[in-house]
């Protein structure tokens, strides 16, 4: 054995593994960025107009959502029945009671020929009874027509079930360019060189990269809750692991005759509870009974549930929030961080702070493709094909076994990343063709 050979190393560094990996990322998240681009600032333009839509629909419809207030107010049952006499053609969905003094009742219906998760609701001024207007509302939070307009904008572009592939796409994709550039940042952090032309718009990209790097994971996976096919499989996997959100059971112990106990006994029996604003009150249904639970989601969330029976009044049962699953809880915090509403305006200028950061690194990495151009091109090039079959099998291995994972649980994602390396390696194929096929000359 000679002293050359007590130098080498029995086996690659981790250093060395890293060098060989890191072609494989830079042409990864190049090609990424470039293809996944526009979908990425589609989604954080319209999440940026989202973002403060609260605030918005507060000032457009404050004649249907405020009235000065009053010493006397109507009994619930009245004020559903002004409701009611205005939409004739629902069905009594839920009730909410304005949840400060200035505040209307909100009597939801739904109505045939709505689009899904929309619902028609009439704003009732609780102290004279006065109708204030019926609109069409979104979702289970109530959204107002304007924020729903823009939340259907952000999740599906208004096409529809089609257009959610555009958003998953995105939430799917946002976490493999922010990770794969991370990498490839903080690997070469100690080489920084002058900052001028293409190596200060790096630096932008990078940085800027790195301070909304957090909050970009966490987008991505929220965002994936929401999503077509991904969202169902964790909806799966929370299912088998008993993570769904919990409901307070409604079933009567006995079969009861028409309710004796109205909207205002329902909620003044909630109230004993410890129910306090804001609450949705749901009627009951066949066998079933009075549910009223808290909807406050900032912080601190208010989600408790009562049940109540419809022939007494007796309180049959309640969920308190605390008593939820972690993971239960952990999805409604993540959902409402992610819509701004957790931490009221802090989380707003957060979201907001960070689409602009996204905004920004998009078009930054457009600029760097732009400044890798060859004099007399009107593009830029490629990082070079051919650095993931030269990876060692040790790497190669665990990579495709976790990107086939991946894929099966995000298929959008699996999908386009399979599109990409087929459309790469034909494109490769293409150039090895055209390429021999040109006469060398000296042979």
């Amino acid at each position: 054995m000679t002293t050359d050979d007590l130098r080498q190393p029995a086996a690659p560094t981790v250093a060395a593994a890293r060098g060989t990996l890191r072609p494989v990322l830079l042409r990864l998240h190049f090609c990424a960025g470039i293809l996944v681009g526009p979908f990425l600032l589609v989604a954080a333009i319209t999440g940026l107009l989202y973002v403060f839509a609260p605030q918005l629909e507060q000032v457009v419809y404050d004649h249907e959502l405020h009235v000065p207030a009053g010493t006397t107010t109507q009994t619930l049952a009245a004020q559903v029945a002004t409701a009611e006499a205005a939409v004739p053609e629902g069905t009594l969905y839920s009730v909410r009671p304005g949840p400060t003094a200035t505040d209307t009742t909100q009597v939801v219906f739904t109505v045939d020929g709505l689009p899904e998760s929309y619902y028609r609701t009439a704003f009732v001024n609780p102290y004279d009874g006065e109708l204030r207007g019926v609109l069409d509302t979104y979702g289970s939070g109530g959204a107002m027509p304007i924020r729903g307009w823009l939340d259907n904008l952000h999740r599906n572009l208004h096409l529809g079930e089609a257009g959610r592939l555009y958003s998953e796409l995105a939430a799917s994709w946002l976490a493999v360019v922010v990770a794969g550039g991370l990498v490839l940042w903080w690997g070469r952090r100690r080489k920084r060189r002058a900052a001028t032309g293409r190596a200060r718009t790096l630096s932008w990209h990078a940085t800027t990269g790195t301070g909304v790097a957090l909050v970009l994971f966490f987008l991505s996976a929220t965002g994936l809750t929401w999503s077509q096919f991904a969202g169902q499989n964790i909806s799966e996997v929370r299912a088998a692991l008993s993570w769904q959100t919990p409901s307070v059971p409604s079933k009567l112990p006995a079969a009861t005759a028409a309710p004796a106990v109205g909207f205002d006994e329902a909620l003044a029996a909630a109230r004993t509870a410890g129910l306090d604003n804001p609450v949705e009150i749901t009627p009951p249904a066949a066998g079933k009974a009075y549910v009223v639970k808290q909807i406050q989601r900032s912080w601190p969330e208010k989600q408790d549930a009562a049940a109540i029976d419809p022939g007494t009044g007796e309180v049959l049962g309640v969920l308190r929030f605390a008593d939820w699953p972690l993971a239960a809880k952990l999805a409604r915090w993540g959902i409402d961080a992610h819509m701004g509403l957790l931490f009221g305006l802090a989380n707003q200028i957060v979201l907001a702070v960070v689409m602009v950061g996204l905004i920004a690194l998009i078009g930054w990495g457009y600029r760097m493709w732009w400044q890798r151009r060859p004099t007399g091109r009107a593009l830029g090039r490629p990082y070079p094909r051919g650095s993931l079959r030269r990876l060692p099998r040790r790497v190669l291995v665990p990579l495709a076994a976790a990107g086939i994972v991946a894929g099966w649980f995000a298929p959008v994602f699996g999908l386009s990343l399979l599109a990409f390396l087929l459309l790469d390696g034909f494109l490769g194929w293409r150039a090895h063709r055209a390429g021999t096929a040109v006469p060398r000359s000296g042979t």
